[in-house]
């Protein structure tokens, strides 16, 4: 019968202090649990390859993980505060099931090591999801601006600027979104260290093949030093969150656009009527909920990074227990920017451009900047020419050019290259798919039973 806790000594244990110590645990490690039982099957092999488990019993216990794991994406185990945590819920398992076999599986490790390799095969999966709703966002936006190529005033400082359409801006937060796609290839590359072998910081001696149980867990490499798993402890989730928290400004800046074109003052842009919510005291309002909400959710995604970073700080190399509260925000801030995503995909084809946009884009003096360009290309030194439109300007005098403007630098509204930004939006969801492909083989290739045995394992 295994233990209430894996570090259970039979000596006395205080419960006020066990209750606080265990904390959230055993309702945050259930999300852990898939990615702890695969991190467990592959050291069952791992040890059976340093000759530690015999066959038979590592086949076993690769079978029941397997099982587990199911019942655990199903939501079908639960974790008792006596067992503190994940990792002690399974071992009690297999040893309930198998015996022997589940009180062997936990020889080479340290539940240091166990968390930190089940939050960054975690921290994949999250980060693959992340991504994928956020290229969904980024089509929604794109379809919009194909759809909509209409004309928009521009604006700087919050005072109309230039000419600008609607396919720019939209096409403009398709490629924020893409910039912030883009840009977690290097977060990636940092999650791709295997930490299991590590043991409690110090390495284990026991001849254990590290870089076997990276390969069947996906990871191309290890961390080499034992010793820095726990440095990246804190580091690792930081980047995570502060990665959701530049994507949040991104997200944030496209709800207060949407806001302020929605507003009667502008009212460049209509919610559809299922969008929005009434007032309980005014008959004629309909608020713009969804938008100020999801702002705000955006800005919580910078909060948690604020949060996880005051946890993390202060604390000498090796393992701390600090590190426990590090799962909340990540967590937290993970599964409000799924949300946030998922939510703004689906108001964006429900926005309606409405015509004063166009009426708006007409004012002569929107153009003025078009008309001091003209002047230059013409020849007059440009500074002259700002000069004279300025003055036209400030007697009454200046009017729209008659005609578009003769040529157009890459990025201006006549120039967008939405198919340039349809070939990149399309490429980062190949790159998405390939990382998918790739965990998913070395998965099945944990699983799989057949090859147990053979002089590869």
């Amino acid at each position: 019968m295994a233990k209430p806790q894996l570090w259970a000594k039979d000596l006395p244990l205080d419960q006020v202090v066990h209750a606080f110590t265990v904390g959230r645990d055993p309702e945050l490690d259930l999300q852990l649990l898939p990615f702890d039982a695969w991190g467990s099957a592959a050291h069952a092999r791992t040890l059976h390859r340093a000759g530690l488990l015999e066959l038979e019993d590592a086949r076993a216990l690769v079978a029941e993980l397997k099982q587990l794991q199911a019942q655990a994406r199903a939501g079908g185990l639960v974790i008792q505060l006596e067992q503190e945590d994940g990792h002690t819920l399974l071992e009690a398992e297999l040893t309930t099931r198998l015996g022997a076999p589940g009180q062997r599986i936990h020889a080479g490790r340290s539940r240091n090591d166990q968390v930190a390799t089940a939050l960054r095969l975690w921290m994949r999966e999250q980060l693959l999801a992340v991504e994928a709703e956020s290229l969904a966002l980024a089509n929604a936006l794109f379809a919009f601006a194909e759809a909509h190529p209409g004309a928009l005033p521009g604006y700087t400082h919050l005072r109309r600027a230039m000419p600008s359409s609607w396919a720019q801006w939209a096409s403009a937060h398709a490629e924020a979104l893409l910039e912030e796609v883009e840009a977690v290839e290097s977060l990636w590359h940092r999650l791709d260290r295997c930490p299991l072998g590590s043991g409690a910081g110090y390495g284990v001696p026991l001849p254990l093949d590290r870089e076997f149980t990276a390969r069947l867990l996906g990871f191309t490499r290890l961390h080499r030093n034992a010793a820095e798993v726990q440095l990246s402890r804190g580091r690792t989730e930081a980047a995570f969150l502060h990665a959701l928290g530049s994507l949040g400004l991104a997200l944030e800046r496209f709800c207060q656009d949407a806001l302020l074109f929605s507003t009667e003052e502008f009212g460049f842009l209509r919610l559809p009527v299922g969008f929005t919510t009434g007032s309980s005291l005014m008959p004629q309002k309909r608020n713009p909920d969804v938008l100020e909400l999801a702002r705000a959710k955006a800005r919580e995604l910078r909060g948690q990074a604020a949060r996880l970073d005051a946890l993390a700080s202060g604390l000498s190399g090796g393992y701390h227990r600090d590190f426990q509260l590090l799962k909340a925000p990540l967590m937290e801030g993970c599964a409000g920017a799924l949300e946030l995503l998922r939510v703004l995909t689906h108001v964006v084809p429900g926005l309606e451009p409405l015509s004063l946009a166009e009426a708006v884009s007409a004012v002569p003096e929107l153009h003025a900047t078009q008309s001091a360009c003209d002047r230059a290309l013409a020849g007059q030194p440009f500074r002259e020419a700002y000069g004279a439109v300025a003055k036209e300007i400030a007697e009454g005098t200046f009017a729209k050019p008659l005609a578009g403007p003769a040529a157009q630098s890459p990025g201006s509204p006549g120039a967008l290259d939405l198919e340039g930004l349809r070939r990149d939006l399309q490429a980062r969801a190949v790159w998405i798919r390939s990382r998918r492909i790739h965990l998913e083989s070395a998965e099945l290739e944990t699983w799989n039973l057949d090859t147990m045995g053979d002089a590869h394992d």
